[in-house]
């Protein structure tokens, strides 16, 4: 990946709608090239498909937060697949620190994330949590699939 096809996908990451014409405009080159370019990146696995990203507050799960684990000992793969039995659970990060896991969830009302913590903080395995919770978006480049 050289510099064209970084500015390329800097160019669609902010709108994946915008046309081949437009594109090499703002690259100063060829709509061959832009063309041959997006082809060779989608080929290649580096572009997986352009999507719509919505504004966090259009989706059906308006109420978000962040949800730090521990885990004890080693039943990290028992914990992750027990939270990924959770339908408010949209993803889930390892990491280091203090903290094992990473939880990203979503829901329709304060109540019901509530109630999700609690049922999370009652698998096997999880010693200890916080959460936060997302007020905003101002900018993201990851579509809300």
């Amino acid at each position: 990946m050289d510099d064209l096809d970084t500015r390329l996908i800097t160019l669609l990451r902010h709108d994946a709608r915008r046309s081949v014409s437009d594109l090499a405009i703002a690259l100063g080159v060829s709509r061959a090239t832009v063309r041959a370019r997006m082809e060779r990146l989608e080929a290649s696995g580096r572009i997986l498909g352009y999507t719509v990203i919505l504004r966090a507050d259009a989706v059906d799960l308006p109420v978000r937060g962040i949800m730090m684990i521990e885990i004890e000992g080693r039943v990290t793969d028992r914990v992750i697949n027990a939270l990924g039995g959770f339908p408010e659970v949209s993803e889930i990060h390892t990491t280091n620190g203090r903290w094992d896991l990473i939880a990203e969830l979503g829901a329709a009302s304060l109540a019901e994330l509530d109630a999700v913590l609690r049922r999370i903080r009652l698998v096997p395995g999880i010693t200890a949590s916080e959460t936060n919770l997302l007020l905003a978006t101002p900018r993201s480049t990851r579509a809300r699939l």
